[in-house]
């Protein structure tokens, strides 16, 4: 009587198969496309933000609405009220894009929640990108209402409003990829937070604050922040006759700051997810 080999039945080989001879490795489903994968986070993000950060955006409204009622004792009108319901609107969007998105990655790499994004098949800008786009899209009816509120306070036309659909996401990418940047690249979660609160600040600071009134040191560091370029092209377009290659070259260098930035925020979370 013939029995079956110890192997055989140990790895369910069968009996006439050869020893030596492995059974064919599955193959590995295919890395997800960026288009696809960016929506799906995309939509992921937006939805949480939605059930989370809602009473976040009723804050950074009101707090906006609130800076323009006291703004409303000491500008009367002209280029100063133009820049302080410009900057108060981009507020809005700095608030949530910037702060919250810096605290959202560091408590993100803080909580390990990176190793969980590292093991989906999707590229590292997917996640960046859908999370950016997520936060700087929950911004846009804080960033109406508040231009509106302040375009009545002020006696500013609204024909011109429109210009929001090009300087809500333009100023969302370029203080989102700064926002995720800050807080992939903190070392430590607190810090996010601390430099989140910071890059609202000057925010606040440079973007409300009339920009002649300013020191010219100060000045300087206002030119660097990315959001002044869309508090400029919103601040233009409330004249009687904006200019329009002026409106149109602040958005093109707030696109480029977007776009630098949110490769920059790319690049750290690669670097925090492999470590």
């Amino acid at each position: 009587m013939s029995t079956l080999p110890a192997e055989a039945l140990t790895a369910g080989v069968p009996v006439g198969r050869a020893r030596d001879e492995e059974p064919d490795a599955a193959p590995l489903a295919p890395r997800a496309r960026l288009l696809p994968a960016l929506g799906a986070v995309y939509r992921a993000q937006l939805s949480r933000a939605r059930v989370a950060r809602i009473p976040l955006l009723f804050v950074a409204t009101f707090q906006s609405i609130g800076i323009m009622v006291l703004m409303r004792g000491v500008v009367d009108g002209g280029s100063e009220a133009r820049a302080v319901v410009a900057g108060s609107a981009v507020l809005v969007v700095a608030f949530v894009a910037l702060n919250l998105l810096a605290q959202y990655f560091g408590q993100l790499r803080a909580s390990g929640g990176l190793d969980h994004y590292a093991t989906l098949p999707v590229p590292p800008a997917a996640v960046v990108l859908g999370a950016a786009g997520a936060y700087a899209s929950f911004t846009v009816p804080g960033t109406v209402v508040t231009a509106v509120a302040g375009s009545v306070l002020f006696g500013l036309p609204l024909g011109h409003l429109w210009i929001l659909a090009a300087v809500v996401p333009l100023s969302g990418a370029a203080l989102a990829g700064l926002g995720a940047a800050l807080g992939l690249l903190a070392p430590r979660q607190e810090l996010a937070t601390l430099l989140g609160q910071l890059g609202m600040s000057a925010a606040l600071l440079l973007g409300v604050l009339p920009a002649e009134r300013l020191p010219a040191p100060i000045g300087w560091a206002r030119d660097l922040l990315p959001s002044t370029y869309g508090v400029e092209a919103l601040a233009r377009t409330f004249d009687t006759h904006p200019d329009w290659t002026a409106v149109c070259l602040d958005l093109a260098v707030c696109g480029a700051v977007g776009v630098v930035s949110l490769a920059v925020a790319t690049w750290a979370y690669r670097r925090a997810a492999v470590r």
